[in-house]
């Protein structure tokens, strides 16, 4: 069986997901056959496997900075909301169903089974598994039936590192504060502390390791730099959302970066509409706030939807058998055919040639190569990609992932500007790579790794 280690954080969007992803690269480039695990995420976007389940995508990419395909079995349980009290339950990658918070929260522990499972099947695979936390250990109204954090850490014997993010302010509190509140049990399986996301000098936070260790009393295994790499967050918390204003040549507009009214919208170069697992209420929501008038007005720009964006595009949504709530409304009426939501839901990696496209700006995409993965309930008549003037739309999420795709599409936004665009486009995948060997190194810099591997092998 596989030997493990876990990170906890003080709260959500400390940095666990990076840090579990830097020691899934460490751990591999040291000669090892390391596997990330989470048991339960909360993240509206999945990551579809080869084998056509879903996953975290957090875990999707913990796995490909450890060198491995991704699996179900690294995040047993995901959580995607449809309400802000309920949520469509993923276990082991197929749906088990839709619950409201107090009925998951009543029935959670009818999954450890299966937790457990995937686990010990993981080790079976891999020689050192990365567990990554979810939110805060010491949420003490939710601490009764924990399967995602000390729950899970005794129920698999795993030695445990608290992450603190200092750049959030009260790092002190949130250590500190956190052993105090543990149980004498759980707090014993705190073997040290890892302060993160550090600006500054980090020689001048010696003071401060030596009262977390001389209050916490457990060793302070680094102080991790705020490290600028350009790796995926979490789909609901990621700074890179909240932007407002145009900040580059090229101005991309997209719904989630937070455009509340319609003022915010402006004149960008390319809108792109992205996912939602609540395409009707969302489409609403879109009409109300006016967003939907600006953005048809805006008839010469370049709109891309992608999969719930991409039917909103369409002339009509129907959901007969209430798979996200039911009802039907109109769609925004820029792409032809209408959707119907079935219970079943569509699953695949997907990869090949889009179609040639005649005239228009999304001539441009002709006959490029693209791949990615769809995950969707509705079903809307065409091929992969869908086009009528200025408006395309597809299935295929990470569809511009890909060096093809990307570039024809940079360079049509700048031929469409008159500017001449002389650059290369890089490969998503090839970046990446890039990525989470600058991010390794980086914390391998910041981090005592030799006492990591000795807690390792102690265990617990």
């Amino acid at each position: 069986m596989a030997k493990a280690i876990m990170l906890q954080g003080t709260m959500s969007n400390v940095g666990k997901s990076f840090l579990t992803a830097a020691l899934c690269r460490i751990f591999r480039q040291d000669g090892h056959s390391p596997a990330p695990f989470k048991s339960q995420n909360m993240a509206l976007n999945s990551f579809i496997t080869a084998d056509g389940l879903e996953m975290g995508r957090a875990q999707a990419m913990q796995a490909q900075a450890a060198g491995i395909e991704p699996s179900s079995l690294m995040n047993p349980v995901l959580l995607k909301p449809t309400t802000d009290v309920g949520s469509q339950v993923i276990v082991n990658g197929e749906v088990w169903g839709n619950l409201e918070a107090k009925d998951y929260f009543a029935r959670k522990t009818e999954l450890i089974p299966a937790i457990l499972s995937a686990y010990e099947s993981l080790g079976k695979r891999h020689d050192l598994l990365v567990i990554e936390g979810a939110g805060s250990p010491v949420e003490l109204n939710l601490k009764r039936d924990d399967i995602v954090n000390m729950g899970l850490a005794k129920r698999v014997k795993s030695p445990v590192l608290l992450v603190g993010d200092i750049d959030r302010g009260g790092v002190f509190a949130q250590l500190l504060g956190t052993l105090d509140l543990l149980d004498p049990e759980e707090r014993a399986l705190v073997k040290g502390l890892v302060v993160n996301n550090f600006r500054g000098d980090v020689r001048l936070f010696s003071d401060g390791i030596r009262i977390l260790e001389e209050r916490g009393g457990v060793p302070v295994l680094g102080v991790v730099p705020h490290l600028r790499v350009d790796i995926e967050d979490e789909d609901s918390l990621s700074e890179k959302l909240d932007a407002k204003g145009n900040s580059g040549l090229i101005d991309i507009a997209v719904t989630v970066r937070y455009v509340t009214r319609y003022e915010e919208l402006g004149t960008p170069d390319l809108i792109i509409l992205p996912g939602t697992k609540s395409t009707i209420s969302d489409l609403r929501w879109l009409r109300i706030s006016g967003l939907e008038t600006a953005i048809l007005r805006l008839k010469s720009t370049p709109i891309f939807g992608i999969c719930g964006g991409f039917q909103m595009l369409g002339e009509r949504i129907c959901d007969p058998d209430g798979t996200e709530g039911g009802g039907e409304i109109r769609g925004m009426g820029l792409l032809p055919g209408e959707t119907v939501f079935t219970p079943d839901k569509r699953r695949a990696q997907v990869a090949g040639t889009l179609p040639e496209i005649a005239e228009g700006f999304w001539k441009c995409l002709s006959c490029a190569e693209f791949e990615g993965y769809e995950v969707h309930m509705g079903r809307t008549p065409g091929g992969i990609l869908h086009v009528q003037g200025n408006a395309a739309g597809s299935y295929v999420h990470g569809i511009f992932d890909t060096a093809s795709v990307s570039g024809a599409l940079v360079r049509a936004l700048y031929a469409r500007k008159g500017i001449a665009w002389d650059g290369t486009a890089t490969d998503r995948s090839a970046y990446r790579e890039q990525q989470f060997d600058l991010l390794a190194e980086g914390v391998r810099k910041s981090l005592d790794m030799d006492e990591i591997y000795r807690i390792i092998e102690e265990g617990v």
